[in-house]
């Protein structure tokens, strides 16, 4: 017969137990299991929840139908669009612009697609749109001003001062009120243009326009056939030289077709046919008292 063994139980934990211990003592497994798993089970039980019940298609449907409440209140509705100050030529291409069906909702119509599309237009340097409570849709517009009339070959357009196009017509007789200036290039130098034509005043009547040459200089004509051809460099100083010998000896009224100015420093005129045919006149004459 074998002894039995007595004696004290062993203390020491198993290596399962140890093991486990161990894991528990760090911070981030604690935080696990502390709060990642109740959080992942009450995710879980919500998500079988609204399966079950549906909720997520409840939930879309109550929104549809709040915004569709939202939608038909008449403080929303859109009757009308204004185009305030500005002209009908202008109000109607803005309108058109626009793109805005009416009667429209002011929750669905994009103010600020509106407010691009209507910028688009050549004629109309900014703009505002903001639906009003009234039921309105106002649409103010910052129109540009044409200050000259551009050809260019059979192309006829209205330009600001920057040069930028604000309309095209289909005669320059449109706008009789507004100078003329022609030529390839004349739309990139409109702020030259409008100084060449403010010291051209004292012959404001007789002007026909300004024309651009080979993309590089002005030539200034006027009636009766009379052309002032201006240098590429300093334009104005020459122009100015010009009028004032004009308003000193009455230049532009004498029989002349052209005063060249492109080489300043020694200016030549062309006299008409007539003047020439004068002039040979004369100096005969002179020669024949001379013998």
């Amino acid at each position: 017969m074998l002894p039995v063994r007595t004696g004290r139980r062993d203390p020491a934990p198993s290596r399962l137990r140890y093991r486990l211990n161990r894991l528990w003592l760090r911070p981030g497994f604690r935080r696990l299991v502390n709060f990642g798993v109740p959080m992942l089970a009450g995710v879980l039980g919500a998500w079988t929840l609204a399966a079950e019940l549906d909720l997520r298609t409840r939930a879309g449907d109550a929104a549809a139908a709040l915004r569709d409440a939202l939608i038909d209140r008449p403080q929303f509705i859109i009757t009308e669009i204004t185009v305030p100050d500005v002209s009908e030529d202008l109000a109607e291409q803005i309108l058109t612009a626009a793109f805005v069906s009416l009667p429209a909702n002011s929750l669905e119509v994009d103010v600020s697609a509106v407010r691009a599309r209507v910028e688009d237009l050549a004629a109309v340097e900014r703009a505002r749109v903001r639906a009003l409570a009234s039921g309105v849709l106002e649409i103010r517009a910052i129109e540009r001003a044409p200050v000259v009339v551009w050809r260019d070959g059979e192309r006829v357009q209205l330009l600001d001062q920057g040069g930028v196009r604000v309309a095209e017509v289909d005669s320059r007789l449109r706008r009789i009120d507004l100078p003329l200036i022609a030529g390839a290039g004349a739309d990139a130098r409109v702020p030259e243009a409008l100084a060449l034509l403010d010291l051209a005043k004292p012959v404001a009547p007789r002007l026909r326009g300004l024309v651009r040459v080979g993309g590089r200089r002005w030539d200034l004509v006027l009636d009766r056939d009379q052309v002032i051809l201006l240098p590429e460099d300093n334009p104005h100083a020459a122009l100015r030289s010009v009028m004032e010998t004009h308003a000193r000896s009455d230049l532009l009224a004498r029989d002349v077709t052209v005063i060249d100015m492109r080489n300043p420093d020694r200016p030549t005129a062309r006299l008409t046919e007539h003047a020439r045919a004068e002039l040979e006149r004369l100096r005969a004459m002179a020669a024949g008292e001379d013998a």
